[in-house]
């Protein structure tokens, strides 16, 4: 397991602030934040390459607050790979293992294993990580830190990389904490789902929770949450027992559930949640709003239409299928529709 329990820790003119958080034996952490925010900066003071200022680091039930980076019992990938350069791949990657075997098996696994005798100057960014990763892993660690370990892969690599991490994770059950910005990545992968901003923890959780109901309108934004509308909460004038809040923005107001009424709030709402219809859908939704579509962008199999309702652009995310069989186009007129419980008040 990694816990923290209220750390600091300095680097620079950077400080982290009172980090508590813990990642199960065996389990899987995902940390996000936007640049600066203090990611690996914490990802260094579990490792023992900074110093905690105060509080404890807690590695498998052991405080090794003070212990040296060495003796701690893990690894860790940074994003540019930081390889030996004046060794070989197979000498980097047999550097540290525990046996040859391992260092053979580890630069199979992640597809290396032709590259052995390459000097490690001649390997593209996406080869270096892969070595990176293979030799962090044939030490056996304990603990694995991942900084952005395979960002510079394709993604047909990266999705092989990470199938094959996942795959030595279910089988020696080390625990992870994974620096990422692939929001994707970090739904799919992790336990645990932490927010850093300004080197401060603003919110932690299973990661559904995390993109489904951030805490702050910043956080919302950041995730990617592409409707985070400011508004009014208040009663809600109807008897329906799903709908108990009204909130207001512009000249909207829309069904919801989940605050007090009477606050100053924001709305956050995913475009998933937002359904498009041609006419009036006979739906138990609480909420639907006529609008014309101001613009389209597709995006592989999806479309993002943007609708603007009465000043407001509400963005809904449906399939290219779906775009193209309903003939949307800018201009038309089309319903939205969306769930009260669909709408994350903050």
């Amino acid at each position: 397991m990694i816990a923290l329990e209220r750390v600091r820790a300095r680097a620079g003119g950077f400080e982290l602030h009172d980090i508590t958080f813990a990642v199960p034996s065996g389990g899987w952490g995902v940390v996000i934040g936007p640049a600066g925010s203090g990611k690996t900066t914490l990802l260094e003071t579990i490792a023992g390459l900074l110093p905690a200022t105060a509080g404890r680091v807690i590695i498998h039930g052991e405080d090794h607050t003070r212990t040296p980076p060495e003796h701690r019992g893990l690894g860790i990938v940074y994003q540019h790979g930081y390889l030996f350069p004046h060794l070989s791949v197979r000498e980097n990657i047999a550097y540290g293992a525990v046996d040859r075997a391992t260092a053979d098996d580890l630069a199979s696994r992640f597809g290396v294993a032709a590259l052995s005798d390459r000097s490690v100057a001649s390997l593209s960014g996406g080869e270096r990580q892969l070595v990176a990763a293979a030799r962090a892993l044939a030490r056996r660690p304990k603990v694995l830190l991942l900084d952005e370990p395979f960002s510079a892969l394709d993604p047909r690599s990266r999705i092989a990389a990470r199938r094959a991490l996942r795959a030595l994770h279910a089988h020696r059950a080390f625990t992870v904490l994974q620096v990422t910005h692939d929001f994707s990545e970090a739904g799919s992968l992790g336990d645990l789902a932490m927010v850093l901003d300004g080197g401060r923890l603003v919110q932690q959780g299973p990661p559904e929770d995390v993109f489904r109901k951030p805490a702050t309108p910043f956080i919302a934004d950041f995730l990617g949450a592409e409707n985070v509308f400011a508004g009014t909460v208040s009663d809600a004038s109807t008897d329906d027992e799903t709908a108990a809040v009204e909130f207001t923005t512009g000249a909207l107001t829309f069904y919801a559930v989940g605050v007090q009424a009477g606050s100053t709030t924001h709305a956050v709402l995913r475009a998933e949640e937002v359904v498009l219809s041609t006419g009036m859908p006979a739906t138990s939704m609480r909420n639907h709003f006529g609008g014309r579509i101001a613009d389209i962008v597709f995006d592989g199999a999806l479309a993002h239409v943007t609708v603007d309702v009465r000043g407001t652009p509400i963005v809904a995310a449906i399939t290219a299928r779906s775009a193209r069989e309903l003939a949307l186009a800018e201009g038309h007129e089309v319903v939205v529709s969306f769930k009260a419980t669909a709408l994350h008040l903050c």
